[in-house]
């Protein structure tokens, strides 16, 4: 399993992304700080991040043909990231986001043009080889199409020896209710702060004894909670936690949440415990708040 993949199904889009010395006032001319265009998508993102950290990965995602997906394209060559699963498709543009990231207030302010791309279907995801594939990932889209893409990984699963078989995680990370049909079919899931919060819980804990329930048997379920670190729950019961690490100084939040993502599942894929695997989230998206992008994050 060694030289399998880690597979990302979800969202690329571009980041257009301005620095600011603080939120502009509406309806003002202003300067910003810097400027940049980063590849972005939560999918996409944790695809960076596997990538600095040396594990081989490969990105499920739509695109539209075009200068945008050539400059998305050639960055995740650059990266070493596989894109030969991009359902390129007819209609529709690539997705773009303004990003305003202030290290001032440490907020990161994102407006994206969600464009009428279709999403990748489970009839794309069928052409997938999933022998090349030791873990796959699902950043929570078109839910009802990812669960019929699950249920092929599964179906593979029951196929082949264990030591062979794919682990699937979910991020659920929107507040929106169909999402929240994926949370039985991940071994690992991912719920964020924002439905945690939605769903009436106040804190990481609470979150996960509140919707353990809804995960699958033996399934791990994970909380991150900002700057109050993260929470995980397996099938003991047990609540382990990990307080954050913050840097020096907060520089860009923006990708934090998607580099802690691909960090555990990078741990956990490598036979880590859940609690290391859960330090080293945090650990790795700490050190990525005090940098601009992500090179940096892993310590030469």
């Amino acid at each position: 399993m060694g030289d399998k993949k880690i597979l990302c199904v979800g969202l690329v889009c571009l980041d257009i992304i301005s620095v600011v010395d603080k939120y502009p006032e509406e309806d003002t001319d202003t300067r910003c700080l810097s400027q940049r265009w980063q590849r972005g998508g939560n999918a996409s993102n944790s695809c960076t991040i596997f990538s600095l950290l040396g594990a081989p990965c490969a990105f499920l995602g739509s695109l539209a043909p075009g200068p945008v997906a050539d400059f998305i394209t050639a960055d995740f060559a650059r990266r070493g990231v596989d894109f030969s699963n991009v359902a390129w498709q007819r209609e529709g543009e690539t997705p773009c986001a303004c990003c305003l990231v202030c290290p001032a207030s440490g907020s990161r302010t994102v407006v994206l043009a969600d464009t009428n791309l279709p999403d990748v279907s489970a009839e794309d995801f069928s052409k997938v080889d999933l022998t090349q594939y030791k873990w796959i990932h699902w950043e929570g889209r078109n839910a009802s199409e990812q669960v019929k893409m699950i249920q092929q990984v599964e179906k593979f699963n029951s196929t082949v020896p264990e030591q062979q078989r794919i682990t699937i995680s979910v991020e659920i990370e929107k507040t929106r209710e169909i999402l929240y049909q994926l949370f039985p079919y991940g071994d690992v899931v991912f719920v964020s702060k924002d439905v945690a919060a939605h769903l009436g819980f106040h804190c990481a804990a609470d979150a996960l004894r509140g919707l353990y329930r809804r995960v699958k048997k033996g399934a791990v379920l994970i909380c991150a909670w900002a700057e109050k670190g993260a929470d995980a729950m397996g099938p003991d019961g047990e609540i382990i936690h990990s307080d954050a690490f913050p840097p020096p100084v907060l520089v860009d939040t923006l990708g934090a949440g998607d580099t802690f993502n691909a960090s555990v599942i990078f741990s956990l894929s490598n036979g880590k415990s859940l609690q290391d695997a859960l330090t080293f989230g945090c650990q790795v998206a700490g050190r990525k708040c005090g940098i601009h992008g992500y090179d940096g994050i892993v310590p030469q």
